[in-house]
């Protein structure tokens, strides 16, 4: 295991010491220690092998449609389009 040695605002000190208290933490250091580790322990998949030629070439070609003026949308306008098609299918099999 290794020390370190951090040096923090007084501003950003007090709020760390803040938030672990709030969080339970035993110290200010068990608290940098989780966030550290919480962050690092997330490390992504490497996903490279999945954008093969094929893959980037559909998506050049996508970039391109909309380039030239293809319709594009919001997430939450397909989150919105999403929501009516369930509901109508819900009608649906209600009668």
């Amino acid at each position: 295991m290794r020390e370190v040695h951090l040096q923090l605002t007084d501003l950003l000190y007090a709020e760390a010491q803040r938030r672990a208290f709030e969080s339970g933490f035993a110290s200010l250091d068990e608290y940098i220690v989780d966030i550290v580790s919480g962050e690092l322990g997330q490390e992504t998949e490497n996903l490279d092998h999945r954008f093969t030629p094929k893959v980037v070439s559909h998506l050049k070609q996508i970039q391109e449609e909309i380039s030239a003026g293809a319709t594009t949308y919001t997430e939450s306008e397909i989150d919105e389009h999403f929501k009516e098609r369930a509901r109508a299918w819900r009608e649906s099999r209600a009668n």
